[in-house]
């Protein structure tokens, strides 16, 4: 029993250590999908729903330098879930960790979190790679 156990997670590590050198491409294609048509391809807070907003859509790029040089990681979670009470940047931002949740149906409440949570991560991880 102890060596199977043993076996999982030396599966399961080797899966996550390739999983870490496309975590920028996951999260560039994350961000793509998801963000994109408002806050822009580069993040400017151009894309093509913009002008449509009822608030001004901010640019991502200036996060660090809005924060003495520090990436508000968890601030940048909380905004993207929506799911803790952040409302990120005015009302119309959606949640995301909802809208997520509703791709995977049949994992169950306590199986699609991981997969919700990974999926923000991956945009605050490319958010924070592409700051100015």
């Amino acid at each position: 029993m102890l060596n199977s156990k043993l076996q999982i997670c030396a599966v399961v590590l080797c899966c996550g250590l390739g999983g870490i050198a496309q975590a920028d491409d996951l999260g560039k294609a994350e961000y793509m999908s998801a963000c994109a048509s408002c806050h822009g391809e580069s993040a400017a807070g151009d894309g093509p729903l913009a002008e449509l907003m009822t608030v001004p859509v901010p640019a991502l790029t200036g996060l660090s330098a809005a924060n003495d040089g520090n990436f508000p990681m968890l601030d940048v979670i909380h905004s993207i879930d929506g799911r803790q009470g952040t409302r990120g940047h005015g009302y119309p931002m959606p949640v995301w960790g909802d809208r997520f949740a509703k791709d995977i149906p049949n994992a169950g409440p306590y199986g699609a979190e991981p997969i919700i949570r990974g999926r923000v991560l991956s945009i605050a991880y490319y958010l924070e790679s592409i700051q100015k």
